[in-house]
């Protein structure tokens, strides 16, 4: 054991003179490079000597340690120690020996696993970005914002706030190598407690996004059927009358709220969780779980088949939707310009908050990934490639939608011209209007323009009479009809689908796309919930699988609350209005604690050096001025506007099979404020820790590299009561 020790250290010396060494002729080979010099002098200014012992020194245990976990994995004698990150710190070696204790025996550090390879862990980051709620969200500001003009402001928020901000996170949780729970407390102590807000944050969404699948699992069961159930009005029983409360309104809004949700008329009436969909509930959580039960790299193998899925399927909807009556109506509508919206304040902010949305930015997970990634890796790119992605898949996905929507709007203004037409024709019939009201015989070309030419030619008298009787038809209206949330793919969506010929393979194509969308986004949500129980809890390492059963199955019990015939509403104050000020909290701290408590251009100089080449300079000027501005301006115009906005839901009225606008209790809104308190509570909590105990803002640290030895394998050939605890760099 000793002999092993003495040759590990005499192995460790000789690695670090031959670093040194190798460092030396590098420098002075690049010193006649003047491409290179810059950069060289540069590092010479900011760091002492003594700091460059320290890097050295650094390296040369990460070399070491990665050899011992080579000759471990082949004597198959693996003893490991988690050495806490605060040792990293400290410099003078101890050279006596002390007593290990039961709780460092304890502390014993997994070999973390790493990523396959890079192309399995930028799918599931892809993934995990690509979520329904914020594809559909997307289009609807889209719909609503200026078009194009939103897309340009969009395009800018992208690049100058998300990009920067999703690098960051990137970079913490791949440079330090622990969850969204460790990785802040490492850089400063005083925002420790942002890991466990974000923590909390993503089990809440897990939630009630995973009820999405539900709901899709639900209408891809019942796709397998001609007609599908949504193209027309369910029978009475023992009658060959249509049931009367959809009779009221359209099939697909009937059988969503009645059929799948069975909605209460309000969010006070309660009762108990819908049993058809607690059975999807349970199939939804068990895919995800089989998906996640063997650990990280199977997970990446999936990725590599579910990320790509989805891709042909939009493409097949968006050439068929090309082809179909209206398209050109939705393409007019995609390619609008809005100039008066690239002056409104507004539509700044919901491109903002959209960005930080569609990146996932946050809630942890993206740590939580990367943290699982070489630290040599170049994350800058990783992050644009996620980005660029991301928008490309929400650019696929707005495209189709608006030209299936237009052919949504024009069959539904049709089949309104239609309508009218024959109550015209009754009403002549009946003598309760004049023979010129008798609106022409053939309206199966163009019913809408049709039926509006021959309005329009009535003489007055006539005209106003008609219009006493007969609905307003108007494309453009209808096409602007379209709301946010659910309601948007499972009312308006599946409407369309059932107009299209070939109803029935359209919808299981359509529900086969939401639902591979939504399993691969649950994918990254649960890693950014599991990972953080394993790196702070260090039972857990040993029993993943354990782990991921007693996790699902309570968030499973959890999700029944959502089930309920209420429970869509509550969903609705969540996303709506609830999460996006702890998510634009947690990142304003995120970036505080980077660019200002360690320090960004220090952060940049401590990936340099281990990437080989320096990060671009303006990296540094995002996150130490522009973006701590635009997010506390997206913190204060958001909560202005939730504080000015009246909360208001959509809600089923039974008695006319109408959608009405309701407004949250009071004892709602206190739920999401005391909801929003709790998960904000570790951050002013650590702050008070910090603060009663004197700990510096700032890293203590100045110019040291933060490493975390944590994800370090220090090898020990057997264990032993007697270790050598020495204090590295």
């Amino acid at each position: 054991m000793e002999t092993e020790a003495q040759a590990s250290k005499s192995s460790l010396t000789n690695l670090s003179t031959e670093i040194e060494f190798s460092e030396n002729l590098h420098e002075i080979k690049s010193w006649e490079d003047k491409s290179t010099a810059n950069w060289h002098q540069m590092l010479r200014v900011s760091e002492s000597q003594a700091f460059k012992a320290r890097v050295l020194k650094a390296q040369a245990w990460e070399i070491q340690a990665s050899e011992a976990h080579r000759r471990a994995s082949q004597t198959r004698h693996t003893s490991v120690l988690e050495m806490d990150a605060t040792q990293a710190l400290k410099q003078k070696p101890l050279p006596e020996k002390v007593q290990a204790t039961e709780k460092e025996k304890c502390e014993i550090l997994f070999t973390r696993p790493c990523w396959s390879n890079k192309i399995e862990y930028i799918l599931t980051q892809v993934g995990y970005s690509m979520k329904i709620s914020s594809l559909w969200h997307f289009f609807i500001l889209w719909l609503h914002n200026g078009g194009c003009s939103f897309l340009i402001i969009y395009i800018l928020m992208l690049f100058l706030v998300g990009v920067p901000l999703l690098f960051l996170e990137m970079a913490a949780g791949q440079r330090i190598r622990q969850s969204s729970i460790g990785v802040w407390k490492v850089i400063s102590a005083w925002i420790g407690g942002v890991g466990y807000t974000s923590f909390m944050v993503c089990f809440i969404t897990g939630l009630y996004l995973n009820v999405i699948n539900v709901w899709t699992l639900f209408y891809l069961s019942q796709s397998f059927q001609f007609p599908v159930p949504w193209e027309k009005c369910p029978l009475l029983e023992n009658s060959s009358d249509f049931d009367p409360e959809c009779a009221r309104t359209t099939p697909s809004l009937y059988f969503w709220y009645r059929l799948t949700l069975k909605a209460s008329d309000r969010i006070e009436d309660g009762g108990s969780p819908v049993f058809s969909l607690n059975l999807f509930l349970l199939v939804s959580w068990c895919l995800i779980g089989a998906f996640m039960i063997n650990g990280l790299k199977s997970t990446g193998k999936i990725m590599l088949v579910l990320v790509p899925a989805p891709y042909f399927i939009i493409l097949c909807f968006l050439f068929r939707s090309l082809l179909l009556e209206g398209a050109a109506f939705g393409f007019q509508h995609l390619m609008l310009v809005k100039i008066s919206a690239m002056y409104n304040m507004n539509v700044w902010c919901q491109a903002g908050n959209q960005v930080l949305f569609a990146l996932g930015l946050g809630l942890g997970p993206v740590v939580s990934l990367s943290s699982h990634m070489y630290p040599s890796t170049n994350c800058l790119s990783d992050a644009l490639i996620v980005a660029l992605v991301n928008l490309f898949t929400m650019l696929l996905v707005t495209s189709f939608s608006f030209c299936v929507l237009g052919f949504w709007a024009t069959v539904i203004t049709h089949r309104c011209s239609e309508k009218n037409a024959e109550t015209l024709v009754k009403l002549v019939a009946m003598g309760k209007l004049p023979l010129e009201a008798q609106p022409p015989p053939n309206l199966t070309a163009n019913p809408t323009s049709v039926f509006n030419s021959w309005l329009n030619s009535l003489p007055q008298p006539i005209k106003h009479m008609v219009f006493g009787y007969v609905t307003e038809c108007n494309l453009e209206k209808q096409f602007l009809k379209v709301k946010e949330g659910p309601s948007f793919a499972f009312v308006a969506f599946i409407e369309t689908m059932s107009f299209i010929p070939g109803s029935v393979f359209w919808s299981i194509l359509f529900f086969l796309l939401l639902l591979i969308l939504g399993l691969i986004s649950m994918i990254g949500i649960m890693q950014g919930i599991l990972i953080p129980f394993q790196n702070t809890f260090s039972s857990f390492r040993k029993s993943t699988k354990l782990l991921t059963v007693v996790v699902f199955g309570f968030m499973f019990l959890c999700d029944l609350f959502f089930t309920r015939p209420s429970g869509i509403y509550y969903i609705r104050l969540l996303s709506e209005y609830w999460i996006v000020l702890p998510i634009i909290i947690t990142i304003i701290l995120e970036n505080m604690a980077v660019g200002w408590a360690y320090g960004a251009r220090r952060f940049l100089e401590d990936l340099a050096i281990v990437w080989g080449s320096p990060a671009s300079a303006i990296i540094r000027w995002l996150w130490c001025f522009l973006c701590p501005i635009v997010l506390v301006a997206l913190f204060v115009i958001t909560l202005i506007h939730l504080s000015l906005k009246s909360i208001t839901y959509v809600a089923w009225d039974s008695s006319s099979s109408k959608e009405v606008l309701r407004q949250y209790p009071s004892w709602a809104l206190l739920v999401m404020i005391a909801l929003f308190l709790i998960v904000i509570l570790p951050i002013p909590t650590y702050f008070v820790y910090c603060l009663a105990h004197r700990i510096s803002f700032t890293s203590t640290s100045q110019g040291k590299p933060i490493i975390s030895f944590k994800s370090l394998p220090l090898i020990q050939p057997k264990p032993s009561k007697e270790v050598h605890k020495e204090e590295t760099l």
